[in-house]
């Protein structure tokens, strides 16, 4: 049975869970990554306007926050190689400014806004990784890569199928799926063949 990566969800958005997956073996520690007003901010929280946070019904106000910031977290890590920055938002400058921000140790990206990726066309250390969470964005990403390879891609689940696994390593060196945080949802995983899986409990993907 070939070993799947374990890509730890959201442990990355603070040093101490980011430490402790590291720690435990993750194979990539995700960290979520918005621009709000010049600064680069670690946080899976949506904006909602200049005083609140919000997700899935919660909100918080911002000056009640954790206001955490890529710099900590990369201190954090400490030039270990695997981070994997997932681009949040629709900030026109996030893109240029996480490139101009991150160190020379190899880090990967992943977002859902592809346009986005052009700012780090010449960071050599960087694996682009192409999100898909619609069928629309399905779509589009096996058009994309039947005209562009990447290094990898990372799909919902329930968008999957081994056959499409299949296709979209044809242009991608790995496979990424999620959510994946009970036994029954490795064992799909298993099933569609995919390289990675991305959960919030790490025990279960690295057992």
């Amino acid at each position: 049975m070939n070993r799947l990566l374990a890509i730890a969800h959201r442990a990355g958005n603070h040093p101490g869970t980011l430490r402790t997956a590291l720690d435990l073996g993750a194979d990539l520690v995700e960290a979520d990554i918005h621009a709000y007003r010049g600064r680069l901010e670690v946080r899976h929280r949506k904006t909602l306007g200049p005083w609140w946070l919000w997700d899935r019904g919660e909100f918080l106000r911002r000056r009640e926050a954790d206001q955490l910031e890529l710099h900590e977290v990369l201190a954090a890590a400490d030039g270990d190689s695997r981070l994997l920055l997932d681009l949040k938002g629709i900030h026109p400058l996030l893109g240029r400014r996480l490139a101009a921000a991150l160190p020379d140790t190899t880090v990967t990206i992943c977002t859902q806004h592809w346009w986005l990726l052009p700012a780090f066309r010449d960071r050599a250390n960087v694996r682009l990784v192409l999100s898909a969470g619609s069928r629309r964005g399905l779509r589009r990403l096996r058009s994309r890569l039947r005209r562009q390879a990447t290094y990898g891609v990372s799909v919902h689940r329930r968008l999957l199928t081994p056959e499409t696994v299949a296709e979209l390593r044809r242009g991608a060196e790995v496979v990424f799926t999620w959510p994946v945080d009970d036994p029954s949802g490795l064992a799909d995983a298993r099933r569609l063949g995919v390289d990675g899986v991305i959960g919030k409990h790490l025990p279960l993907l690295l057992a």
